[in-house]
């Protein structure tokens, strides 16, 4: 049985990494922390998890001495700047006990791999620009034996994962021009736990708004970043996202011009071909789109091409729910494989509907 720390409990990547974990053979949660929640078990923080033993667990103050010496791996849902110094002690402490640490950040500290890049989004200095070099980005469908082999996994964000994997057969095959643009769409818990007014419930509830268009948006410098290395040239996208009136999920309709005269039965072709062995990307029958209702609380990723005759544009739907495919679930499916445990080990639920 591994031991794994939970640095940050009390956000929602917290509270469902904790859910999960809750039922995983091989994976035993015995540290999380919190300053404001510290002295509380998490049962208290979250009554649902009351009768699992990861209920009993007794939330402390972060001490990186003293999760590097009692766990096997640790998840970190903490902000971003929070991340890299928390990841840089854990690295420290484990390398003085001469142990191997596996760490799974799920902030953005460690996906952008240029510092500079990173800086001038975030407006925050990375601090551990050594460690960034060791970092692997986490999509385990495009780099399952990197994460293998990765002691530091950049846990992908939400909208990257939607809007990669469903960008994915298209570039690699060369049929899409550099003229993306992503109309992207989030559920709320996409936000953060933290009360702020933009997500009030009066202010969300039959209420649908764009927030962060026209290229602001900081996960853009990601999805570009990405989806460069599988064009293996320079990709840039126009990315808009939208706050939706629900819980949790995403919704990517992605429009390109195309580049080539092709059909949307070939275009589906070599999307069933480019994931063919991608456990958790489904690929939908033409004709049929993806809905947030379909993926929800599982590790799916649905996938729709259609071809507009008349532009010349295709245009791809992707679904994923924003909490477990575009964070948490998708953390402890890296978790599993870089322990050398199979990829789908307690994490193969299917959705929940309605």
């Amino acid at each position: 049985m591994y031991k794994a720390g939970l640095v940050g409990v009390t956000g929602y990547t917290g509270m469902e990494l904790a859910r999960i974990l809750a039922t995983h053979p091989q994976i035993e949660l015995v540290c999380a922390t919190s300053r404001q929640e510290s002295g509380k078990k998490i049962e208290e923080l979250y009554p649902f998890l009351r009768s699992y033993a990861v209920g009993s667990v007794v939330v402390s103050d972060y001490d990186a001495e003293r999760m590097a010496k009692e766990c096997d791996l640790v998840f970190l849902a903490v902000p971003h700047g929070t991340a890299m110094a928390s990841a840089g002690e854990l690295h420290a402490k484990a390398k003085e006990l001469g142990k191997s640490l596996k760490i799974i950040d799920l902030s953005a500290d460690f996906r952008i791999k240029n510092a500079e890049i990173f800086e001038q989004w975030y407006q925050i200095k990375h601090s551990e620009t050594e460690l960034l070099k060791k970092a692997v980005y986490g999509l385990f469908d495009l780099y399952e034996e990197d994460i293998k082999k990765a002691d530091l996994i950049a846990n992908p964000g939400c909208y990257p994962t939607a809007s990669i994997l469903g960008l994915y057969p298209a570039l690699k095959n060369g049929i899409i021009q550099n003229d993306i643009i992503i109309d992207a769409k989030s559920g709320t818990s996409g936000a953060g736990r933290k009360a702020q007014v933009p997500t009030l419930f009066c202010e969300v509830h039959d209420n649908f708004r764009p927030y962060s268009i026209g290229g602001k948006h900081r996960h853009t410098p990601e999805i570009e970043q990405e989806l460069s290395l599988i064009a293996q040239k320079e990709i840039f996208v126009s990315f808009n996202p939208h706050l939706l009136p629900i819980d949790r999920g995403i919704l990517n309709t992605i429009y390109a011009p195309l580049a080539k005269d092709c059909t949307a039965e070939d275009i589906h072709g070599l999307y069933e071909e480019a994931y063919q062995n991608a456990r958790f990307v489904r690929v939908l029958p033409l004709g049929r789109l993806p809905e947030t209702r379909n993926v929800r609380g599982s590790l799916f990723c649905d996938i729709a091409v259609t071809v507009d005759k008349r532009t010349k544009k295709l245009i791809v739907t992707s679904a994923i729910d924003n909490l477990a495919r575009g964070a948490s679930m998708q953390a402890v499916a890296n978790a599993n494989l870089c322990l050398g445990l199979p990829l789908d080990t307690n994490i193969s639920h299917a959705p929940v509907c309605p």
